[in-house]
């Protein structure tokens, strides 16, 4: 059951101010500000580089800030922070384990590790390895080994769980699976804090995102409230064989319906409100010049877009 809106506010799961890690003279986390609400699904969206996993060790106690204030579960890190860790699960980017255990057998050696929490079959179940509790973990699937890496998270019962970069590497099939059990995380009422680069991930699972770069959070908030922040429902992408064309200062934004306009590699992308007034404009004013576009591609608006409308650069050229 997801906390009330006064405890939410009391005792929020993670709090981070003023973050901040150096790695020699790269700074990897810039000041970063965080809060996760007790019973919600947070997710951190940003390319590969911009810092995700650094904060995410330091709010699992695996890394030391420079500078700042964390608290998790209303507590600091601090000593050998045993008392804390049982209360977390935490799934890496990549973990390795014993290629001569059994899966079974490597859920009981994490089970041991937790005064308490699930059997070896619950946890099995929740990842739907049933069938492989006698499998030796060298035999298993990247995603089998993927959902091993799950449950390991999940085998002591925890009330906060960290998921870097859950699917990354996954194949379709195997991403949908893992969605499915951080859905069923969600309906049991842990909070889980996950990163990934995956938009549609992000937009699915998340009751909330954060939008990092350059070790800065530079927008938050519900998936559906950072894509409205655009005041545009569409996209609309296109190039054109000419090289050498290029539009009046202006022309592209006077088009009807057209809210932004930006240039890279080469395309256009202009964000809409109406389409089907966007479109015909745009190819009568190519017409009008003798061109017709080489590719037209039109989407509704996503957290790609408003990564690069923030940016300037899309979440792959990052």
């Amino acid at each position: 059951m997801s906390a009330s809106p006064a405890n939410v506010a009391a005792s929020p799961a993670v709090r981070c101010r003023g973050l901040v890690k150096r790695y020699g003279s790269v700074v990897a986390v810039d000041g970063l500000d965080l809060e996760v609400h007790l019973g919600e699904c947070f997710g951190m969206l940003g390319p590969n580089g911009a810092g995700k996993t650094t904060t995410i060790e330091i709010l699992e106690g695996l890394n030391a800030p420079d500078a700042g204030e964390v608290l998790v579960l209303g507590e600091q890190w601090l000593g050998d922070g045993l008392a804390l860790r049982a209360r977390l699960g935490i799934q890496l980017q990549e973990t390795k384990y014993p290629e001569k255990l059994k899966v079974g057998e490597t859920l009981a050696l994490f089970r041991s590790f937790y005064p308490r929490g699930l059997s070896v079959d619950e946890a099995l179940a929740i990842v739907a390895l049933q069938e492989k509790a006698g499998a030796y973990v060298r035999n298993l699937s990247g995603g089998q080994r993927q959902r091993l890496s799950l449950a390991c998270a999940l085998v002591g019962d925890p009330e906060l769980v960290f998921l870097d970069e859950p699917t990354t590497g996954l194949d379709p099939q195997s991403r949908r699976q893992a969605w499915e059990i951080v859905e069923d995380l969600k309906r049991r009422g842990r909070t889980i804090l996950l990163t990934t680069h995956y938009m549609e991930e992000a937009a699915r699972l998340c009751d909330r995102v954060a939008i990092v770069d350059r070790g800065k959070v530079i927008a938050i908030g519900s998936p559906r409230e950072l894509i409205a922040s655009l005041g545009a429902e569409h996209v609309v992408e296109f190039a054109v064989d000419a090289t050498d064309w290029a539009p009046e200062d202006g022309a592209l934004a006077a088009l009807p319906s057209v809210l932004g306009v930006a240039r890279e590699d080469g395309a256009w992308r202009l964000s809409v409100r109406e389409v089907h007034r966007a479109v015909p404009a745009l190819l009568a004013a190519l017409a009008e010049h003798g061109h017709e576009p080489s590719q037209l591609n039109v989407h509704s608006a996503t957290l790609e877009d408003v990564f690069v409308h923030l940016t300037g650069r899309t979440l792959r050229d990052a």
